[in-house]
């Protein structure tokens, strides 16, 4: 906001995660938007998520707009894909919440999968080490037909290369320990599972996860647990996350730095393993030919804040 005081900027665009809003009774949100009215700026606050305008990844966002009094404040986007945003805004900003008129009707496209985003990529391992590697199959949807574009498609410009030439870059995952690979190798290949899955978890009527005592503890080939204490106890006992897998229906969560099974669901939908720094891209929205640089980790963080 010193920087706006100082700049005294025509527009002023700024984004940041909902938290925004929900941290301290949303008293960053409510300062910006103050400060910005006393900097005499008119201004609007959006809150908006990537899958309603036709990304496979849910992530939903805070916008915010100041234009001073001489110009026309900008309107948001409105949706363009059926992902219902809810469960996320505190009830004080839902007015906020870029989204048609309540009572009417309109014809949206359907919300975008992680099937529309990743079927068409050839299976690796969590060990594949290859940075490229030939596409194994055609493009299976209209996202992936868009995504697998050449730069110069991309520009509207006509590419003679032919597709199945072209190679596919960082389709490889973030290596993870022996331990964390036996425990991914033990999750179930199905929708909905997760660490809960495991021998000696047990659910109780409140959905939080404990030791069920009639079953013995089982072990990983190092001797440490197949199922880790940190897993039992996070949120309290109330997460599905830790070594959760994705399924091909479900619109992706927010894609996050930290490519780790610990605490988010990132496990691939058939494979073991984690998507990988591709999947990751495209579920951001990169096109694939966006290489990226640097050890897997590095890829990893630079997609995310790019």
């Amino acid at each position: 906001m010193e920087v706006v005081e100082f700049l005294k900027p025509r527009f002023v665009l700024m984004e940041n995660v909902v938290d925004l809003v929900k941290f301290s009774k949303g008293f960053l949100g409510r300062y910006a938007l103050g400060r910005l009215v006393q900097l005499n700026y008119q201004t609007r606050l959006g809150i908006m998520a990537a899958g309603a305008y036709g990304l496979p990844q849910f992530r939903i966002r805070c916008f915010l707009w100041g234009a001073r009094p001489n110009e026309k404040l900008p309107q948001y986007p409105l949706p363009t894909h059926d992902v219902v945003v809810r469960g996320f805004i505190p009830l004080e900003f839902e007015m906020h919440t870029v989204a048609y008129d309540e009572g009417h009707s309109y014809e949206l496209q359907k919300k975008l999968l992680l099937e529309h985003a990743i079927s068409d990529l050839p299976p690796v391992g969590t060990y594949d080490g290859r940075d490229e590697m030939p596409y194994d199959k055609a493009p299976q949807t209209d996202f992936q037909r868009f995504i697998r574009s050449s730069e110069k498609e991309m520009l509207g410009i006509i590419d003679d290369s032919v597709d199945s030439d072209r190679l596919l870059f960082d389709h490889r995952p973030l290596e993870l320990n022996s331990d964390d690979h036996e425990r991914v190798c033990h999750i179930p290949k199905k929708k909905g599972a997760n660490f809960r899955d495991l021998p000696g978890v047990r659910v109780c009527p409140d959905n939080k996860v404990e030791w069920d005592p009639d079953v013995p503890r089982a072990y990983l080939a190092s001797g440490k647990p197949l199922v880790p204490d940190y897993a039992m106890t996070f949120t309290n006992g109330s997460s599905s996350k830790p070594f959760a897998r994705v399924w091909w229906d479900e619109t992706v969560p927010t894609v996050v730095t930290r490519a780790e099974p610990h605490n988010q669901a990132i496990l691939h939908p058939e494979q073991d393993r984690v998507f990988t720094v591709r999947e990751n891209a495209r579920l951001q929205g990169f096109p694939d030919y966006y290489k990226l640089t640097g050890p897997i980790k590095e890829r990893s963080f630079r997609k995310f804040i790019y």
